[in-house]
C-alpha cells in the first residue's frame, strides 16, 4: 500500500506473524508495511488516518469494527490467535514478543529445510503459528532426539514430523488446519 511503512515486518498491524506466513517465506510478501508487494488494506489506511500506530491495540478504539469478523476465516496464515497475540505482545513487551517470533521461525526454517516433503508448508507455518514456544520446541526436540536424517527418508520424516506436532497439538486440543471459508455455490 502506498506511503504505508512500518519496521516491524514479523509482527502486523493486525496481529498476524508475518515472519510464520508462507507467502512472506516464498518472498510474494514483503510482510506489514514493507514495501513494494503490499496490498491495499484497510487496517493499514485506518493506521495512517490515526497517526501511523505501529499495533491496532495502541489505539483506544480498538477493537473496532473492523475486527468484527476478521478472524472467522483464515487466509494463507492461520488469524486464530491474533487476539491472543496482541495480549502476549502488549503484555510481555514487543522486542520480547519480537524475539519469540525469531526463535520460532528459526524453527520452522528447520522444519522446511529437514522435514518438508513438499507437501507440509502451510502445516509447518500453521503449526508454528498455533502452538506456543515452549511446545514447539518440545516437538522440535522429539523430532530431533527421533529422526535422524541419515537413518530416514525424508518422506517418513515429514511423516513422523507432523504426527508429533498433531500429537502436542491434540494436548492442548488445537486443531492444527486453517479455517477455510467454504466455496461459493455456483
Amino acid at each position: 500500500m502506498k506511503n504505508f511503512k512500518r519496521d516491524n515486518l514479523l509482527f502486523s498491524l493486525c496481529g498476524l506473524n508475518c515472519g510464520l506466513c508462507p507467502m512472506k517465506i516464498d518472498g510474494y510478501c514483503p510482510g506489514c508495511g514493507g514495501g513494494a508487494g503490499n496490498q491495499s488494506c484497510k487496517i493499514a489506511r485506518c493506521s495512517m488516518e490515526h497517526g501511523g500506530i505501529e499495533y491496532c491495540f495502541q489505539c483506544g478504539k480498538y477493537p473496532c469494527e473492523k475486527y468484527e469478523g476478521i478472524d472467522e476465516f483464515d487466509s494463507f496464515i492461520t488469524h486464530q490467535k491474533r487476539r491472543t497475540d496482541f495480549e502476549r505482545a502488549e503484555e510481555a513487551g514487543i522486542d520480547f514478543y519480537n524475539a519469540e517470533q525469531k526463535q520460532k521461525a528459526e524453527m520452522l526454517c528447520d522444519l522446511l529445510d529437514h522435514y518438508n516433503d513438499g507437501r507440509r508448508k502451510s502445516f509447518y507455518c500453521t503449526a508454528v503459528n498455533l502452538l506456543d514456544l515452549d511446545d514447539v520446541r518440545a516437538v522440535m526436540a522429539s523430532i530431533h532426539d527421533g529422526l535422524k536424517p541419515d537413518e530416514s527418508t525424508l518422506k517418513e520424516r515429514a511423516a513422523a514430523a507432523v504426527k508429533i506436532f498433531r500429537e502436542k497439538a491434540g494436548e492442548r486440543q488445537i486443531v492444527l488446519k486453517l479455517k477455510k471459508k467454504p466455496r461459493k455455490k455456483k
